[in-house]
């Protein structure tokens, strides 16, 4: 009973780092794309949760990518879920 609660718990713990090593085809939303925001909104978004100067905003599968700068001027990457403009993931060049 005991190893079989842990063969459980390993093969939970390999499918749940599979999963974030995707992140790359991050899922953000299934919501049709009239109901996303519109790339001002999404930028507005971005500047709410702290980045600055906006450069580009581009569809990537079903999120929003984001490039810009953090107050601190550091290049930021940052996924958004279109829908409701919320940080999925955000990464940070130093």
């Amino acid at each position: 009973m005991q190893k079989t609660a842990i063969f459980a718990a390993l093969g939970l713990l390999v499918f749940s780092s599979a999963a974030f090593a995707d992140d790359d085809n991050a899922s953000c939303t299934s919501a049709p794309h009239a109901e996303w925001m519109s790339t001002e909104a999404i930028s507005a978004k971005a500047v709410a949760a702290g980045y600055k100067d906006i450069r580009q905003v581009k569809t990537e599968g079903t999120c929003y990518e984001i490039y810009a700068m953090t107050t601190k001027g550091e290049r930021a990457e940052v996924i958004m879920n279109p829908v409701n403009g919320d940080v999925v993931r955000a990464e940070i060049d130093n």
